[in-house]
């Protein structure tokens, strides 16, 4: 576990500021208005979930940047506290609960991925502290009674299949072979492709596992081919997505339509990929394809603001994780805004938002609802020449 140091010269100016105050004998009222907001924030910026991790951290440090430079929330400035689990359960666990017990934040955005934001469920409940997640299993905010501080910004994995399934269903497949990586992630997903598969009429040929860190999936994807599945469905995160896509272009599998998970929402996939990836298909958020919206999509004047002030910055592509904390910490500050640093007034905030449009769709959270997206948040997608197109 590593905490991220971020703008500790502005914080430092922050605190000289707060000492002229007292020494000017301004008195608490000018004080208490200069008192930091803050948000703690675990992301996976080492590790194996890194490629997912970075962009989140980047944008979270790009958006508390703005809200500073605008004079903060209601005039107290942002410190955005943030820590690298290090693709790590363990020390993600200890991360939350030192932003918790040490640093005293009334909020947390992340983790990152499934495993680590189930492995921090109960220590958010236990602390009734509000942990806003950026993983997509359906596990992080069901069932709902033990769920009450936990909330998530990534559409669920249930979402994903469904989209992928009605998809499959209006082009014919019924038929389909089904590969997962062990992760939190993975293993959900799973999960869901088998639960859903029978409300869509899918036949599930061949179910094969693999390790997040394997090299070779030669062996799963051969014995998927023989099974003669109508499509392939792949579901992890991590180097496993370009792997997969490479062995099954390797063997002459192209034939199979490839359908990834939206965990392979990163341009720097396809650009591992190259031209294996021409033709895979997967569900996205609008995050990921905002200029090919119509201009009277509800999400696209908002997507495209963060896309540039995102690769103006950092000189690289959006993607759906750096949307992820895009989120996240803009339904924190929200909430800030709205009811201030008590923990159990920004739980009832975020639980009873409606119409927030953000990255990954317009968010209805409700008492039954921690997640408060649909299918209908996300589009079909193919890589085409290198990018994302619109899936006809």
């Amino acid at each position: 576990m590593k905490r991220v140091q971020r703008g500790s010269v502005a914080r430092a100016w922050v605190f000289v500021i707060l000492g002229l105050i007292l020494a000017l004998g301004l008195g608490k009222t000018a004080l208490a208005a200069e008192k930091p907001y803050k948000v703690g924030a675990v992301f996976s910026i080492t590790g194996t979930g890194s490629f997912l991790g970075e962009p989140e951290k980047k944008t979270a440090e790009m958006i508390a940047e703005e809200i500073n430079k605008k004079g903060g929330i209601n005039g107290h400035p942002l410190e955005l506290i943030i820590y690298d689990d290090e693709s790590d359960s363990t020390k993600c666990n200890l991360a939350v609960k030192k932003l918790i017990k040490t640093d005293k934040v009334p909020v947390i955005i992340g983790p990152t991925r499934s495993g680590e934001s189930l492995a921090v469920v109960s220590v958010a409940e236990e602390s009734s502290v509000p942990l806003i997640s950026c993983a997509a299993s359906f596990k992080i905010v069901t069932p709902i009674e033990s769920r009450k501080w936990v909330c998530k910004v990534a559409g669920s994995d249930s979402h994903v299949v469904e989209k992928m399934y009605e998809y499959m269903k209006s082009k014919g497949i019924q038929k389909i072979g089904i590969m997962s990586d062990s992760t939190g992630f993975g293993s959900s997903g799973r999960e869901e492709l088998l639960r859903l598969a029978p409300d869509y009429g899918m036949t599930i040929l061949a179910d094969e596992r693999f390790g997040d860190k394997d090299t070779d999936l030669s062996a799963q994807l051969t014995k998927i081919r023989s099974a003669q599945p109508q499509a392939i469905v792949s579901w992890s995160i991590g180097p496993t997505q370009v792997l997969s896509v490479k062995t099954w272009r390797d063997l002459g599998m192209a034939n199979i339509p490839l359908f990834q998970s939206h965990g392979f929402g990163n341009k720097k996939n396809l650009q591992l990929a190259g031209d294996a990836a021409e033709g895979v298909l997967l569900p996205l958020a609008r995050v990921n394809v905002g200029p090919l919206l119509p201009d009277a999509q509800p999400q696209k004047a908002v997507i495209m603001a963060y896309t540039k002030a995102y690769e103006d910055k950092y000189k690289e592509p959006i993607s759906s994780f750096g949307g992820h904390a895009h989120d996240a910490l803009n339904l924190a500050i929200a909430a800030l805004k709205a009811v201030g640093p008590d923990p159990a007034k920004i739980r009832d905030h975020l639980e009873n938002t409606k119409g927030f449009v953000g990255m990954h769709g317009i968010f209805n959270f409700s008492p039954t609802d921690h997640c408060g997206l649909s299918k209908n948040d996300l589009e079909m997608v193919v890589v085409k020449k290198g990018d994302w197109a619109l899936a006809q």
